[in-house]
């Protein structure tokens, strides 16, 4: 079978070169009755764009590569979702492609993805106590996503800090008396959470605070188990509160409690920390401080375009640490530190509700995804 070309293309539709060629590249500059022709007849004859040989002539791909840890979590499923609006909204295209936990595996796909000529790459790093940039220098524009760090580069992360403040806000509005957080802080991200539970708490110090500095982050067994030994403890030695700084560890604790005979939320109150919808199958709805994946990953698109469009500032290097912010003049552009934090937002449910609340437990997580 003959190889359909692009001049067949604009032969069988009855438009020029030009225009199908902005109907692959440029589809925002077409009428959409134009547009459709056009697919259509690229549809009908079978037609492939030679991306491979754009490649050789030395022309970058309108793609951007997106580099995932794991897609079992909701909120990296909600970065892909934002990235992917965004890039679309560019007249990108963005693939993605799934670690699987395996940090080999994200150093593969990286280099991968830098050389077949992307327009620039995002990546969520796996969770780790001592991350820091693969490459020194990268030869297209990147953005590190999930993540703080003060060496040279583009990040947008969720504001850790901000996630645990506003959850140990609401254990005090909730009346609160003894909260216990559950979770081993090994990461970054779950430190903060620490953080800013402590911060939040400062200025209640008539309110115990105990962390049980136990387990792996992302297994509800370990969050059965933790909760199974708070559920034993004599009722004037329970928490009436506990934080899990994950969702999946929250979960755990929420069914230990109710398999031990413990009410949740009428005798203990459970929230966790990370918007993780995955691990919402609860029996009792899960209260949450959500980050917004979807805008850290439409945030990921728009570094990516500032670095392309050269919009970037030449001398300015922007240090975040924790939700305060300071700038810093007379910076190399190469040595330009980026961050860009973003705000969660409460997701208050079932399990931390007051008795007389009405009941918010029905979520879309079709459209939260």
């Amino acid at each position: 079978m003959a190889k359909v070309k692009i001049s067949d293309v604009a032969r069988e539709a009855g438009v020029s070169l030009g225009t199908v060629s902005n109907a692959l590249n440029h589809p925002e500059k077409l009428r959409p009755e134009t547009l459709k022709l056009i697919n259509e007849t690229i549809n009908r004859l079978g037609y492939l764009p030679n991306q491979s040989a754009r490649q050789l002539a030395g022309g970058a791909t309108k793609s951007f590569g997106l580099v995932l840890p794991r897609l079992d979590h909701g909120f990296s499923l909600q970065i892909a979702s934002g990235a992917h609006n965004e890039a679309r909204k560019h007249g990108y295209d963005l693939l993605i492609a799934n670690a699987d936990n395996d940090d080999i595996l994200e150093d593969h796909y990286l280099r991968y993805f830098m050389g077949t000529q992307m327009s620039g790459v995002m990546v969520q790093p796996m969770a780790s106590p001592d991350w820091h940039p693969v490459m020194a220098k990268m030869p297209v524009p990147i953005v590190h996503l999930d993540i703080h760090c003060s060496e040279p580069g583009y990040y947008v992360a969720a504001d850790n800090e901000a996630q645990g403040r506003i959850i140990a806000e609401l254990a005090i509005t909730r009346g609160a008396h003894h909260i216990v957080v559950v979770g081993r802080a090994a990461f970054m991200q779950l430190t903060l959470r620490v953080l800013g539970i402590h911060k939040a708490l400062a200025l209640h110090p008539d309110i115990k605070i105990e962390v049980i500095d136990a387990g792996e982050w992302n297994t509800a067994a370990d969050g059965y188990g933790i909760g199974a030994q708070i559920a034993e403890r004599p009722a004037d030695e329970r928490p009436d509160f506990v934080v899990g700084l994950t969702d999946v560890l929250a979960s755990g604790v929420v069914s230990a409690l109710v398999d031990k005979g413990i009410s949740v939320p009428g005798q203990v109150r459970v929230a966790g920390c990370d918007g993780n919808p995955l691990a919402w199958s609860g029996s009792v709805p899960l209260t949450t401080v959500a980050p917004p994946g979807y805008e850290i990953g439409r945030k990921g698109v728009q570094l990516l375009m500032e670095q392309i469009e050269n919009k970037a500032p030449a001398k300015i290097k922007h240090i975040r640490v924790g939700s305060a912010a300071r700038t810093v003049t007379a910076v190399a552009a190469e040595d330009i530190n980026r961050q860009e934090l973003v705000r969660p937002f409460l997701l208050e449910r079932a399990s931390t509700q007051a008795s007389s609340q009405t009941d918010a437990t029905a979520i879309n997580l079709g459209a939260y995804l």
